[in-house]
């Protein structure tokens, strides 16, 4: 199908979106850790089922243990210590504002890419990265007292957003070496079509996140939040609605979008999120949307198209 990659890039960029509008409601009831760990089991379920119904086994097909150790330290980095950071920005600043830092996790992509995998950076690439950051100042930097540049929001929320986009970057470089790793040959001999191969990568991100998050809960509050938690039937929807467009569906689907289209088109176009988001977060938390914030948000987004285009 023609631009098979580029249609569901596009349908990441709204499956985020309704990730993080999800995402805020539920830290916002559930807790920062509560929420990850549920999401982190559901999305294991909801795995465990796709392979039951494609392969016969609920193990997830195709992994070499290299693939897996990618694919575990990729959880770590992007679930555990990434999603920690982004859930915590988006009590303090909202999902709204935690979007338009993520545009900078394809720049730390490159960069680690760059580092690792030994590609190009071009001075486009640095004119790119310069236009993303200018979009973000526009949005959260205003005028101060006697004039001076001063930050609309608190610090620590910005904080753990930048946080968030760096791990994404580098999860999403550790994702793509640990999908290399994986045995095509095999796959296609036992009949396993090639789409599978990312929603097997994520089950062991998965692994490590629920791991991770779990040990954190215990460690910060005990479990008491998490059976409290089982007992909330609205924050189990949100957990699960959640889980449905962001760990499972939506990781999944951007994983798969890199296999039907250049790389740098697929990241373009997932990068739309904080565009889209502007009228659901009006609609739902009656954040007022001014023309510095729309034009902040276009100038990052167009930031990120130059990066790849570059």
């Amino acid at each position: 199908m023609t631009y098979l990659g580029e249609l569901i890039s596009i349908g990441v960029a709204f499956s985020w979106t309704a990730t993080a509008l999800l995402s805020e409601l539920g830290s916002k009831r559930l807790g920062n850790l509560t929420l990850n760990v549920l999401r982190m089991a559901l999305a294991l379920i909801f795995s465990l089922f796709l392979f039951w119904w494609l392969t016969g086994t609920p193990l997830p097909p195709g992994a070499s243990a290299s693939a897996m150790g990618w694919m575990l330290l990729s959880g770590l980095v992007g679930y555990v210590i990434g999603d920690f950071c982004l859930f915590q920005c988006y009590i303090i600043i909202g999902s709204r504002y935690g979007q338009l830092f993520m545009t900078l996790a394809p720049l730390v992509a490159a960069l680690m890419a760059w580092l690792t995998l030994g590609q190009q950076m071009t001075l486009m690439s640095v004119v790119a990265m310069l236009v993303t950051l200018l979009g973000i100042g526009i949005s959260v930097l205003g005028r101060g007292e006697h004039h001076r540049v001063s930050l609309k929001l608190p610090l620590n929320g910005v904080l753990f957003a930048i946080g968030a986009a760096v791990c994404q970057g580098v999860g999403l470089v550790l994702s793509k070496i640990g999908m290399d790793h994986y045995d095509a040959a095999s796959l296609a001999a036992a009949g396993i079509p090639e789409w599978v191969v990312p929603f097997s990568a994520n089950f062991y991100r998965c692994v490590a996140g629920i791991v991770g998050f779990t040990l954190l809960l215990y460690w910060r509050h005990g479990m008491s939040p998490l059976r409290e938690a089982l007992h909330d039937k609205k924050g189990l929807t949100i957990a699960t609605a959640t889980t449905v467009f962001g760990p499972f569906v939506g990781v999944g689907f951007s994983l798969m979008a890199v296999q039907y289209t250049a790389a740098g088109i697929a990241s373009t176009l997932m990068a739309m999120t904080p565009i889209i988001i502007l009228l659901p977060s009006y609609w739902l938390f009656h954040e007022r949307i001014t023309l510095r914030a729309v034009l902040g948000a276009v100038i990052s987004v167009v930031g990120v198209t130059l990066f790849f285009l570059s």
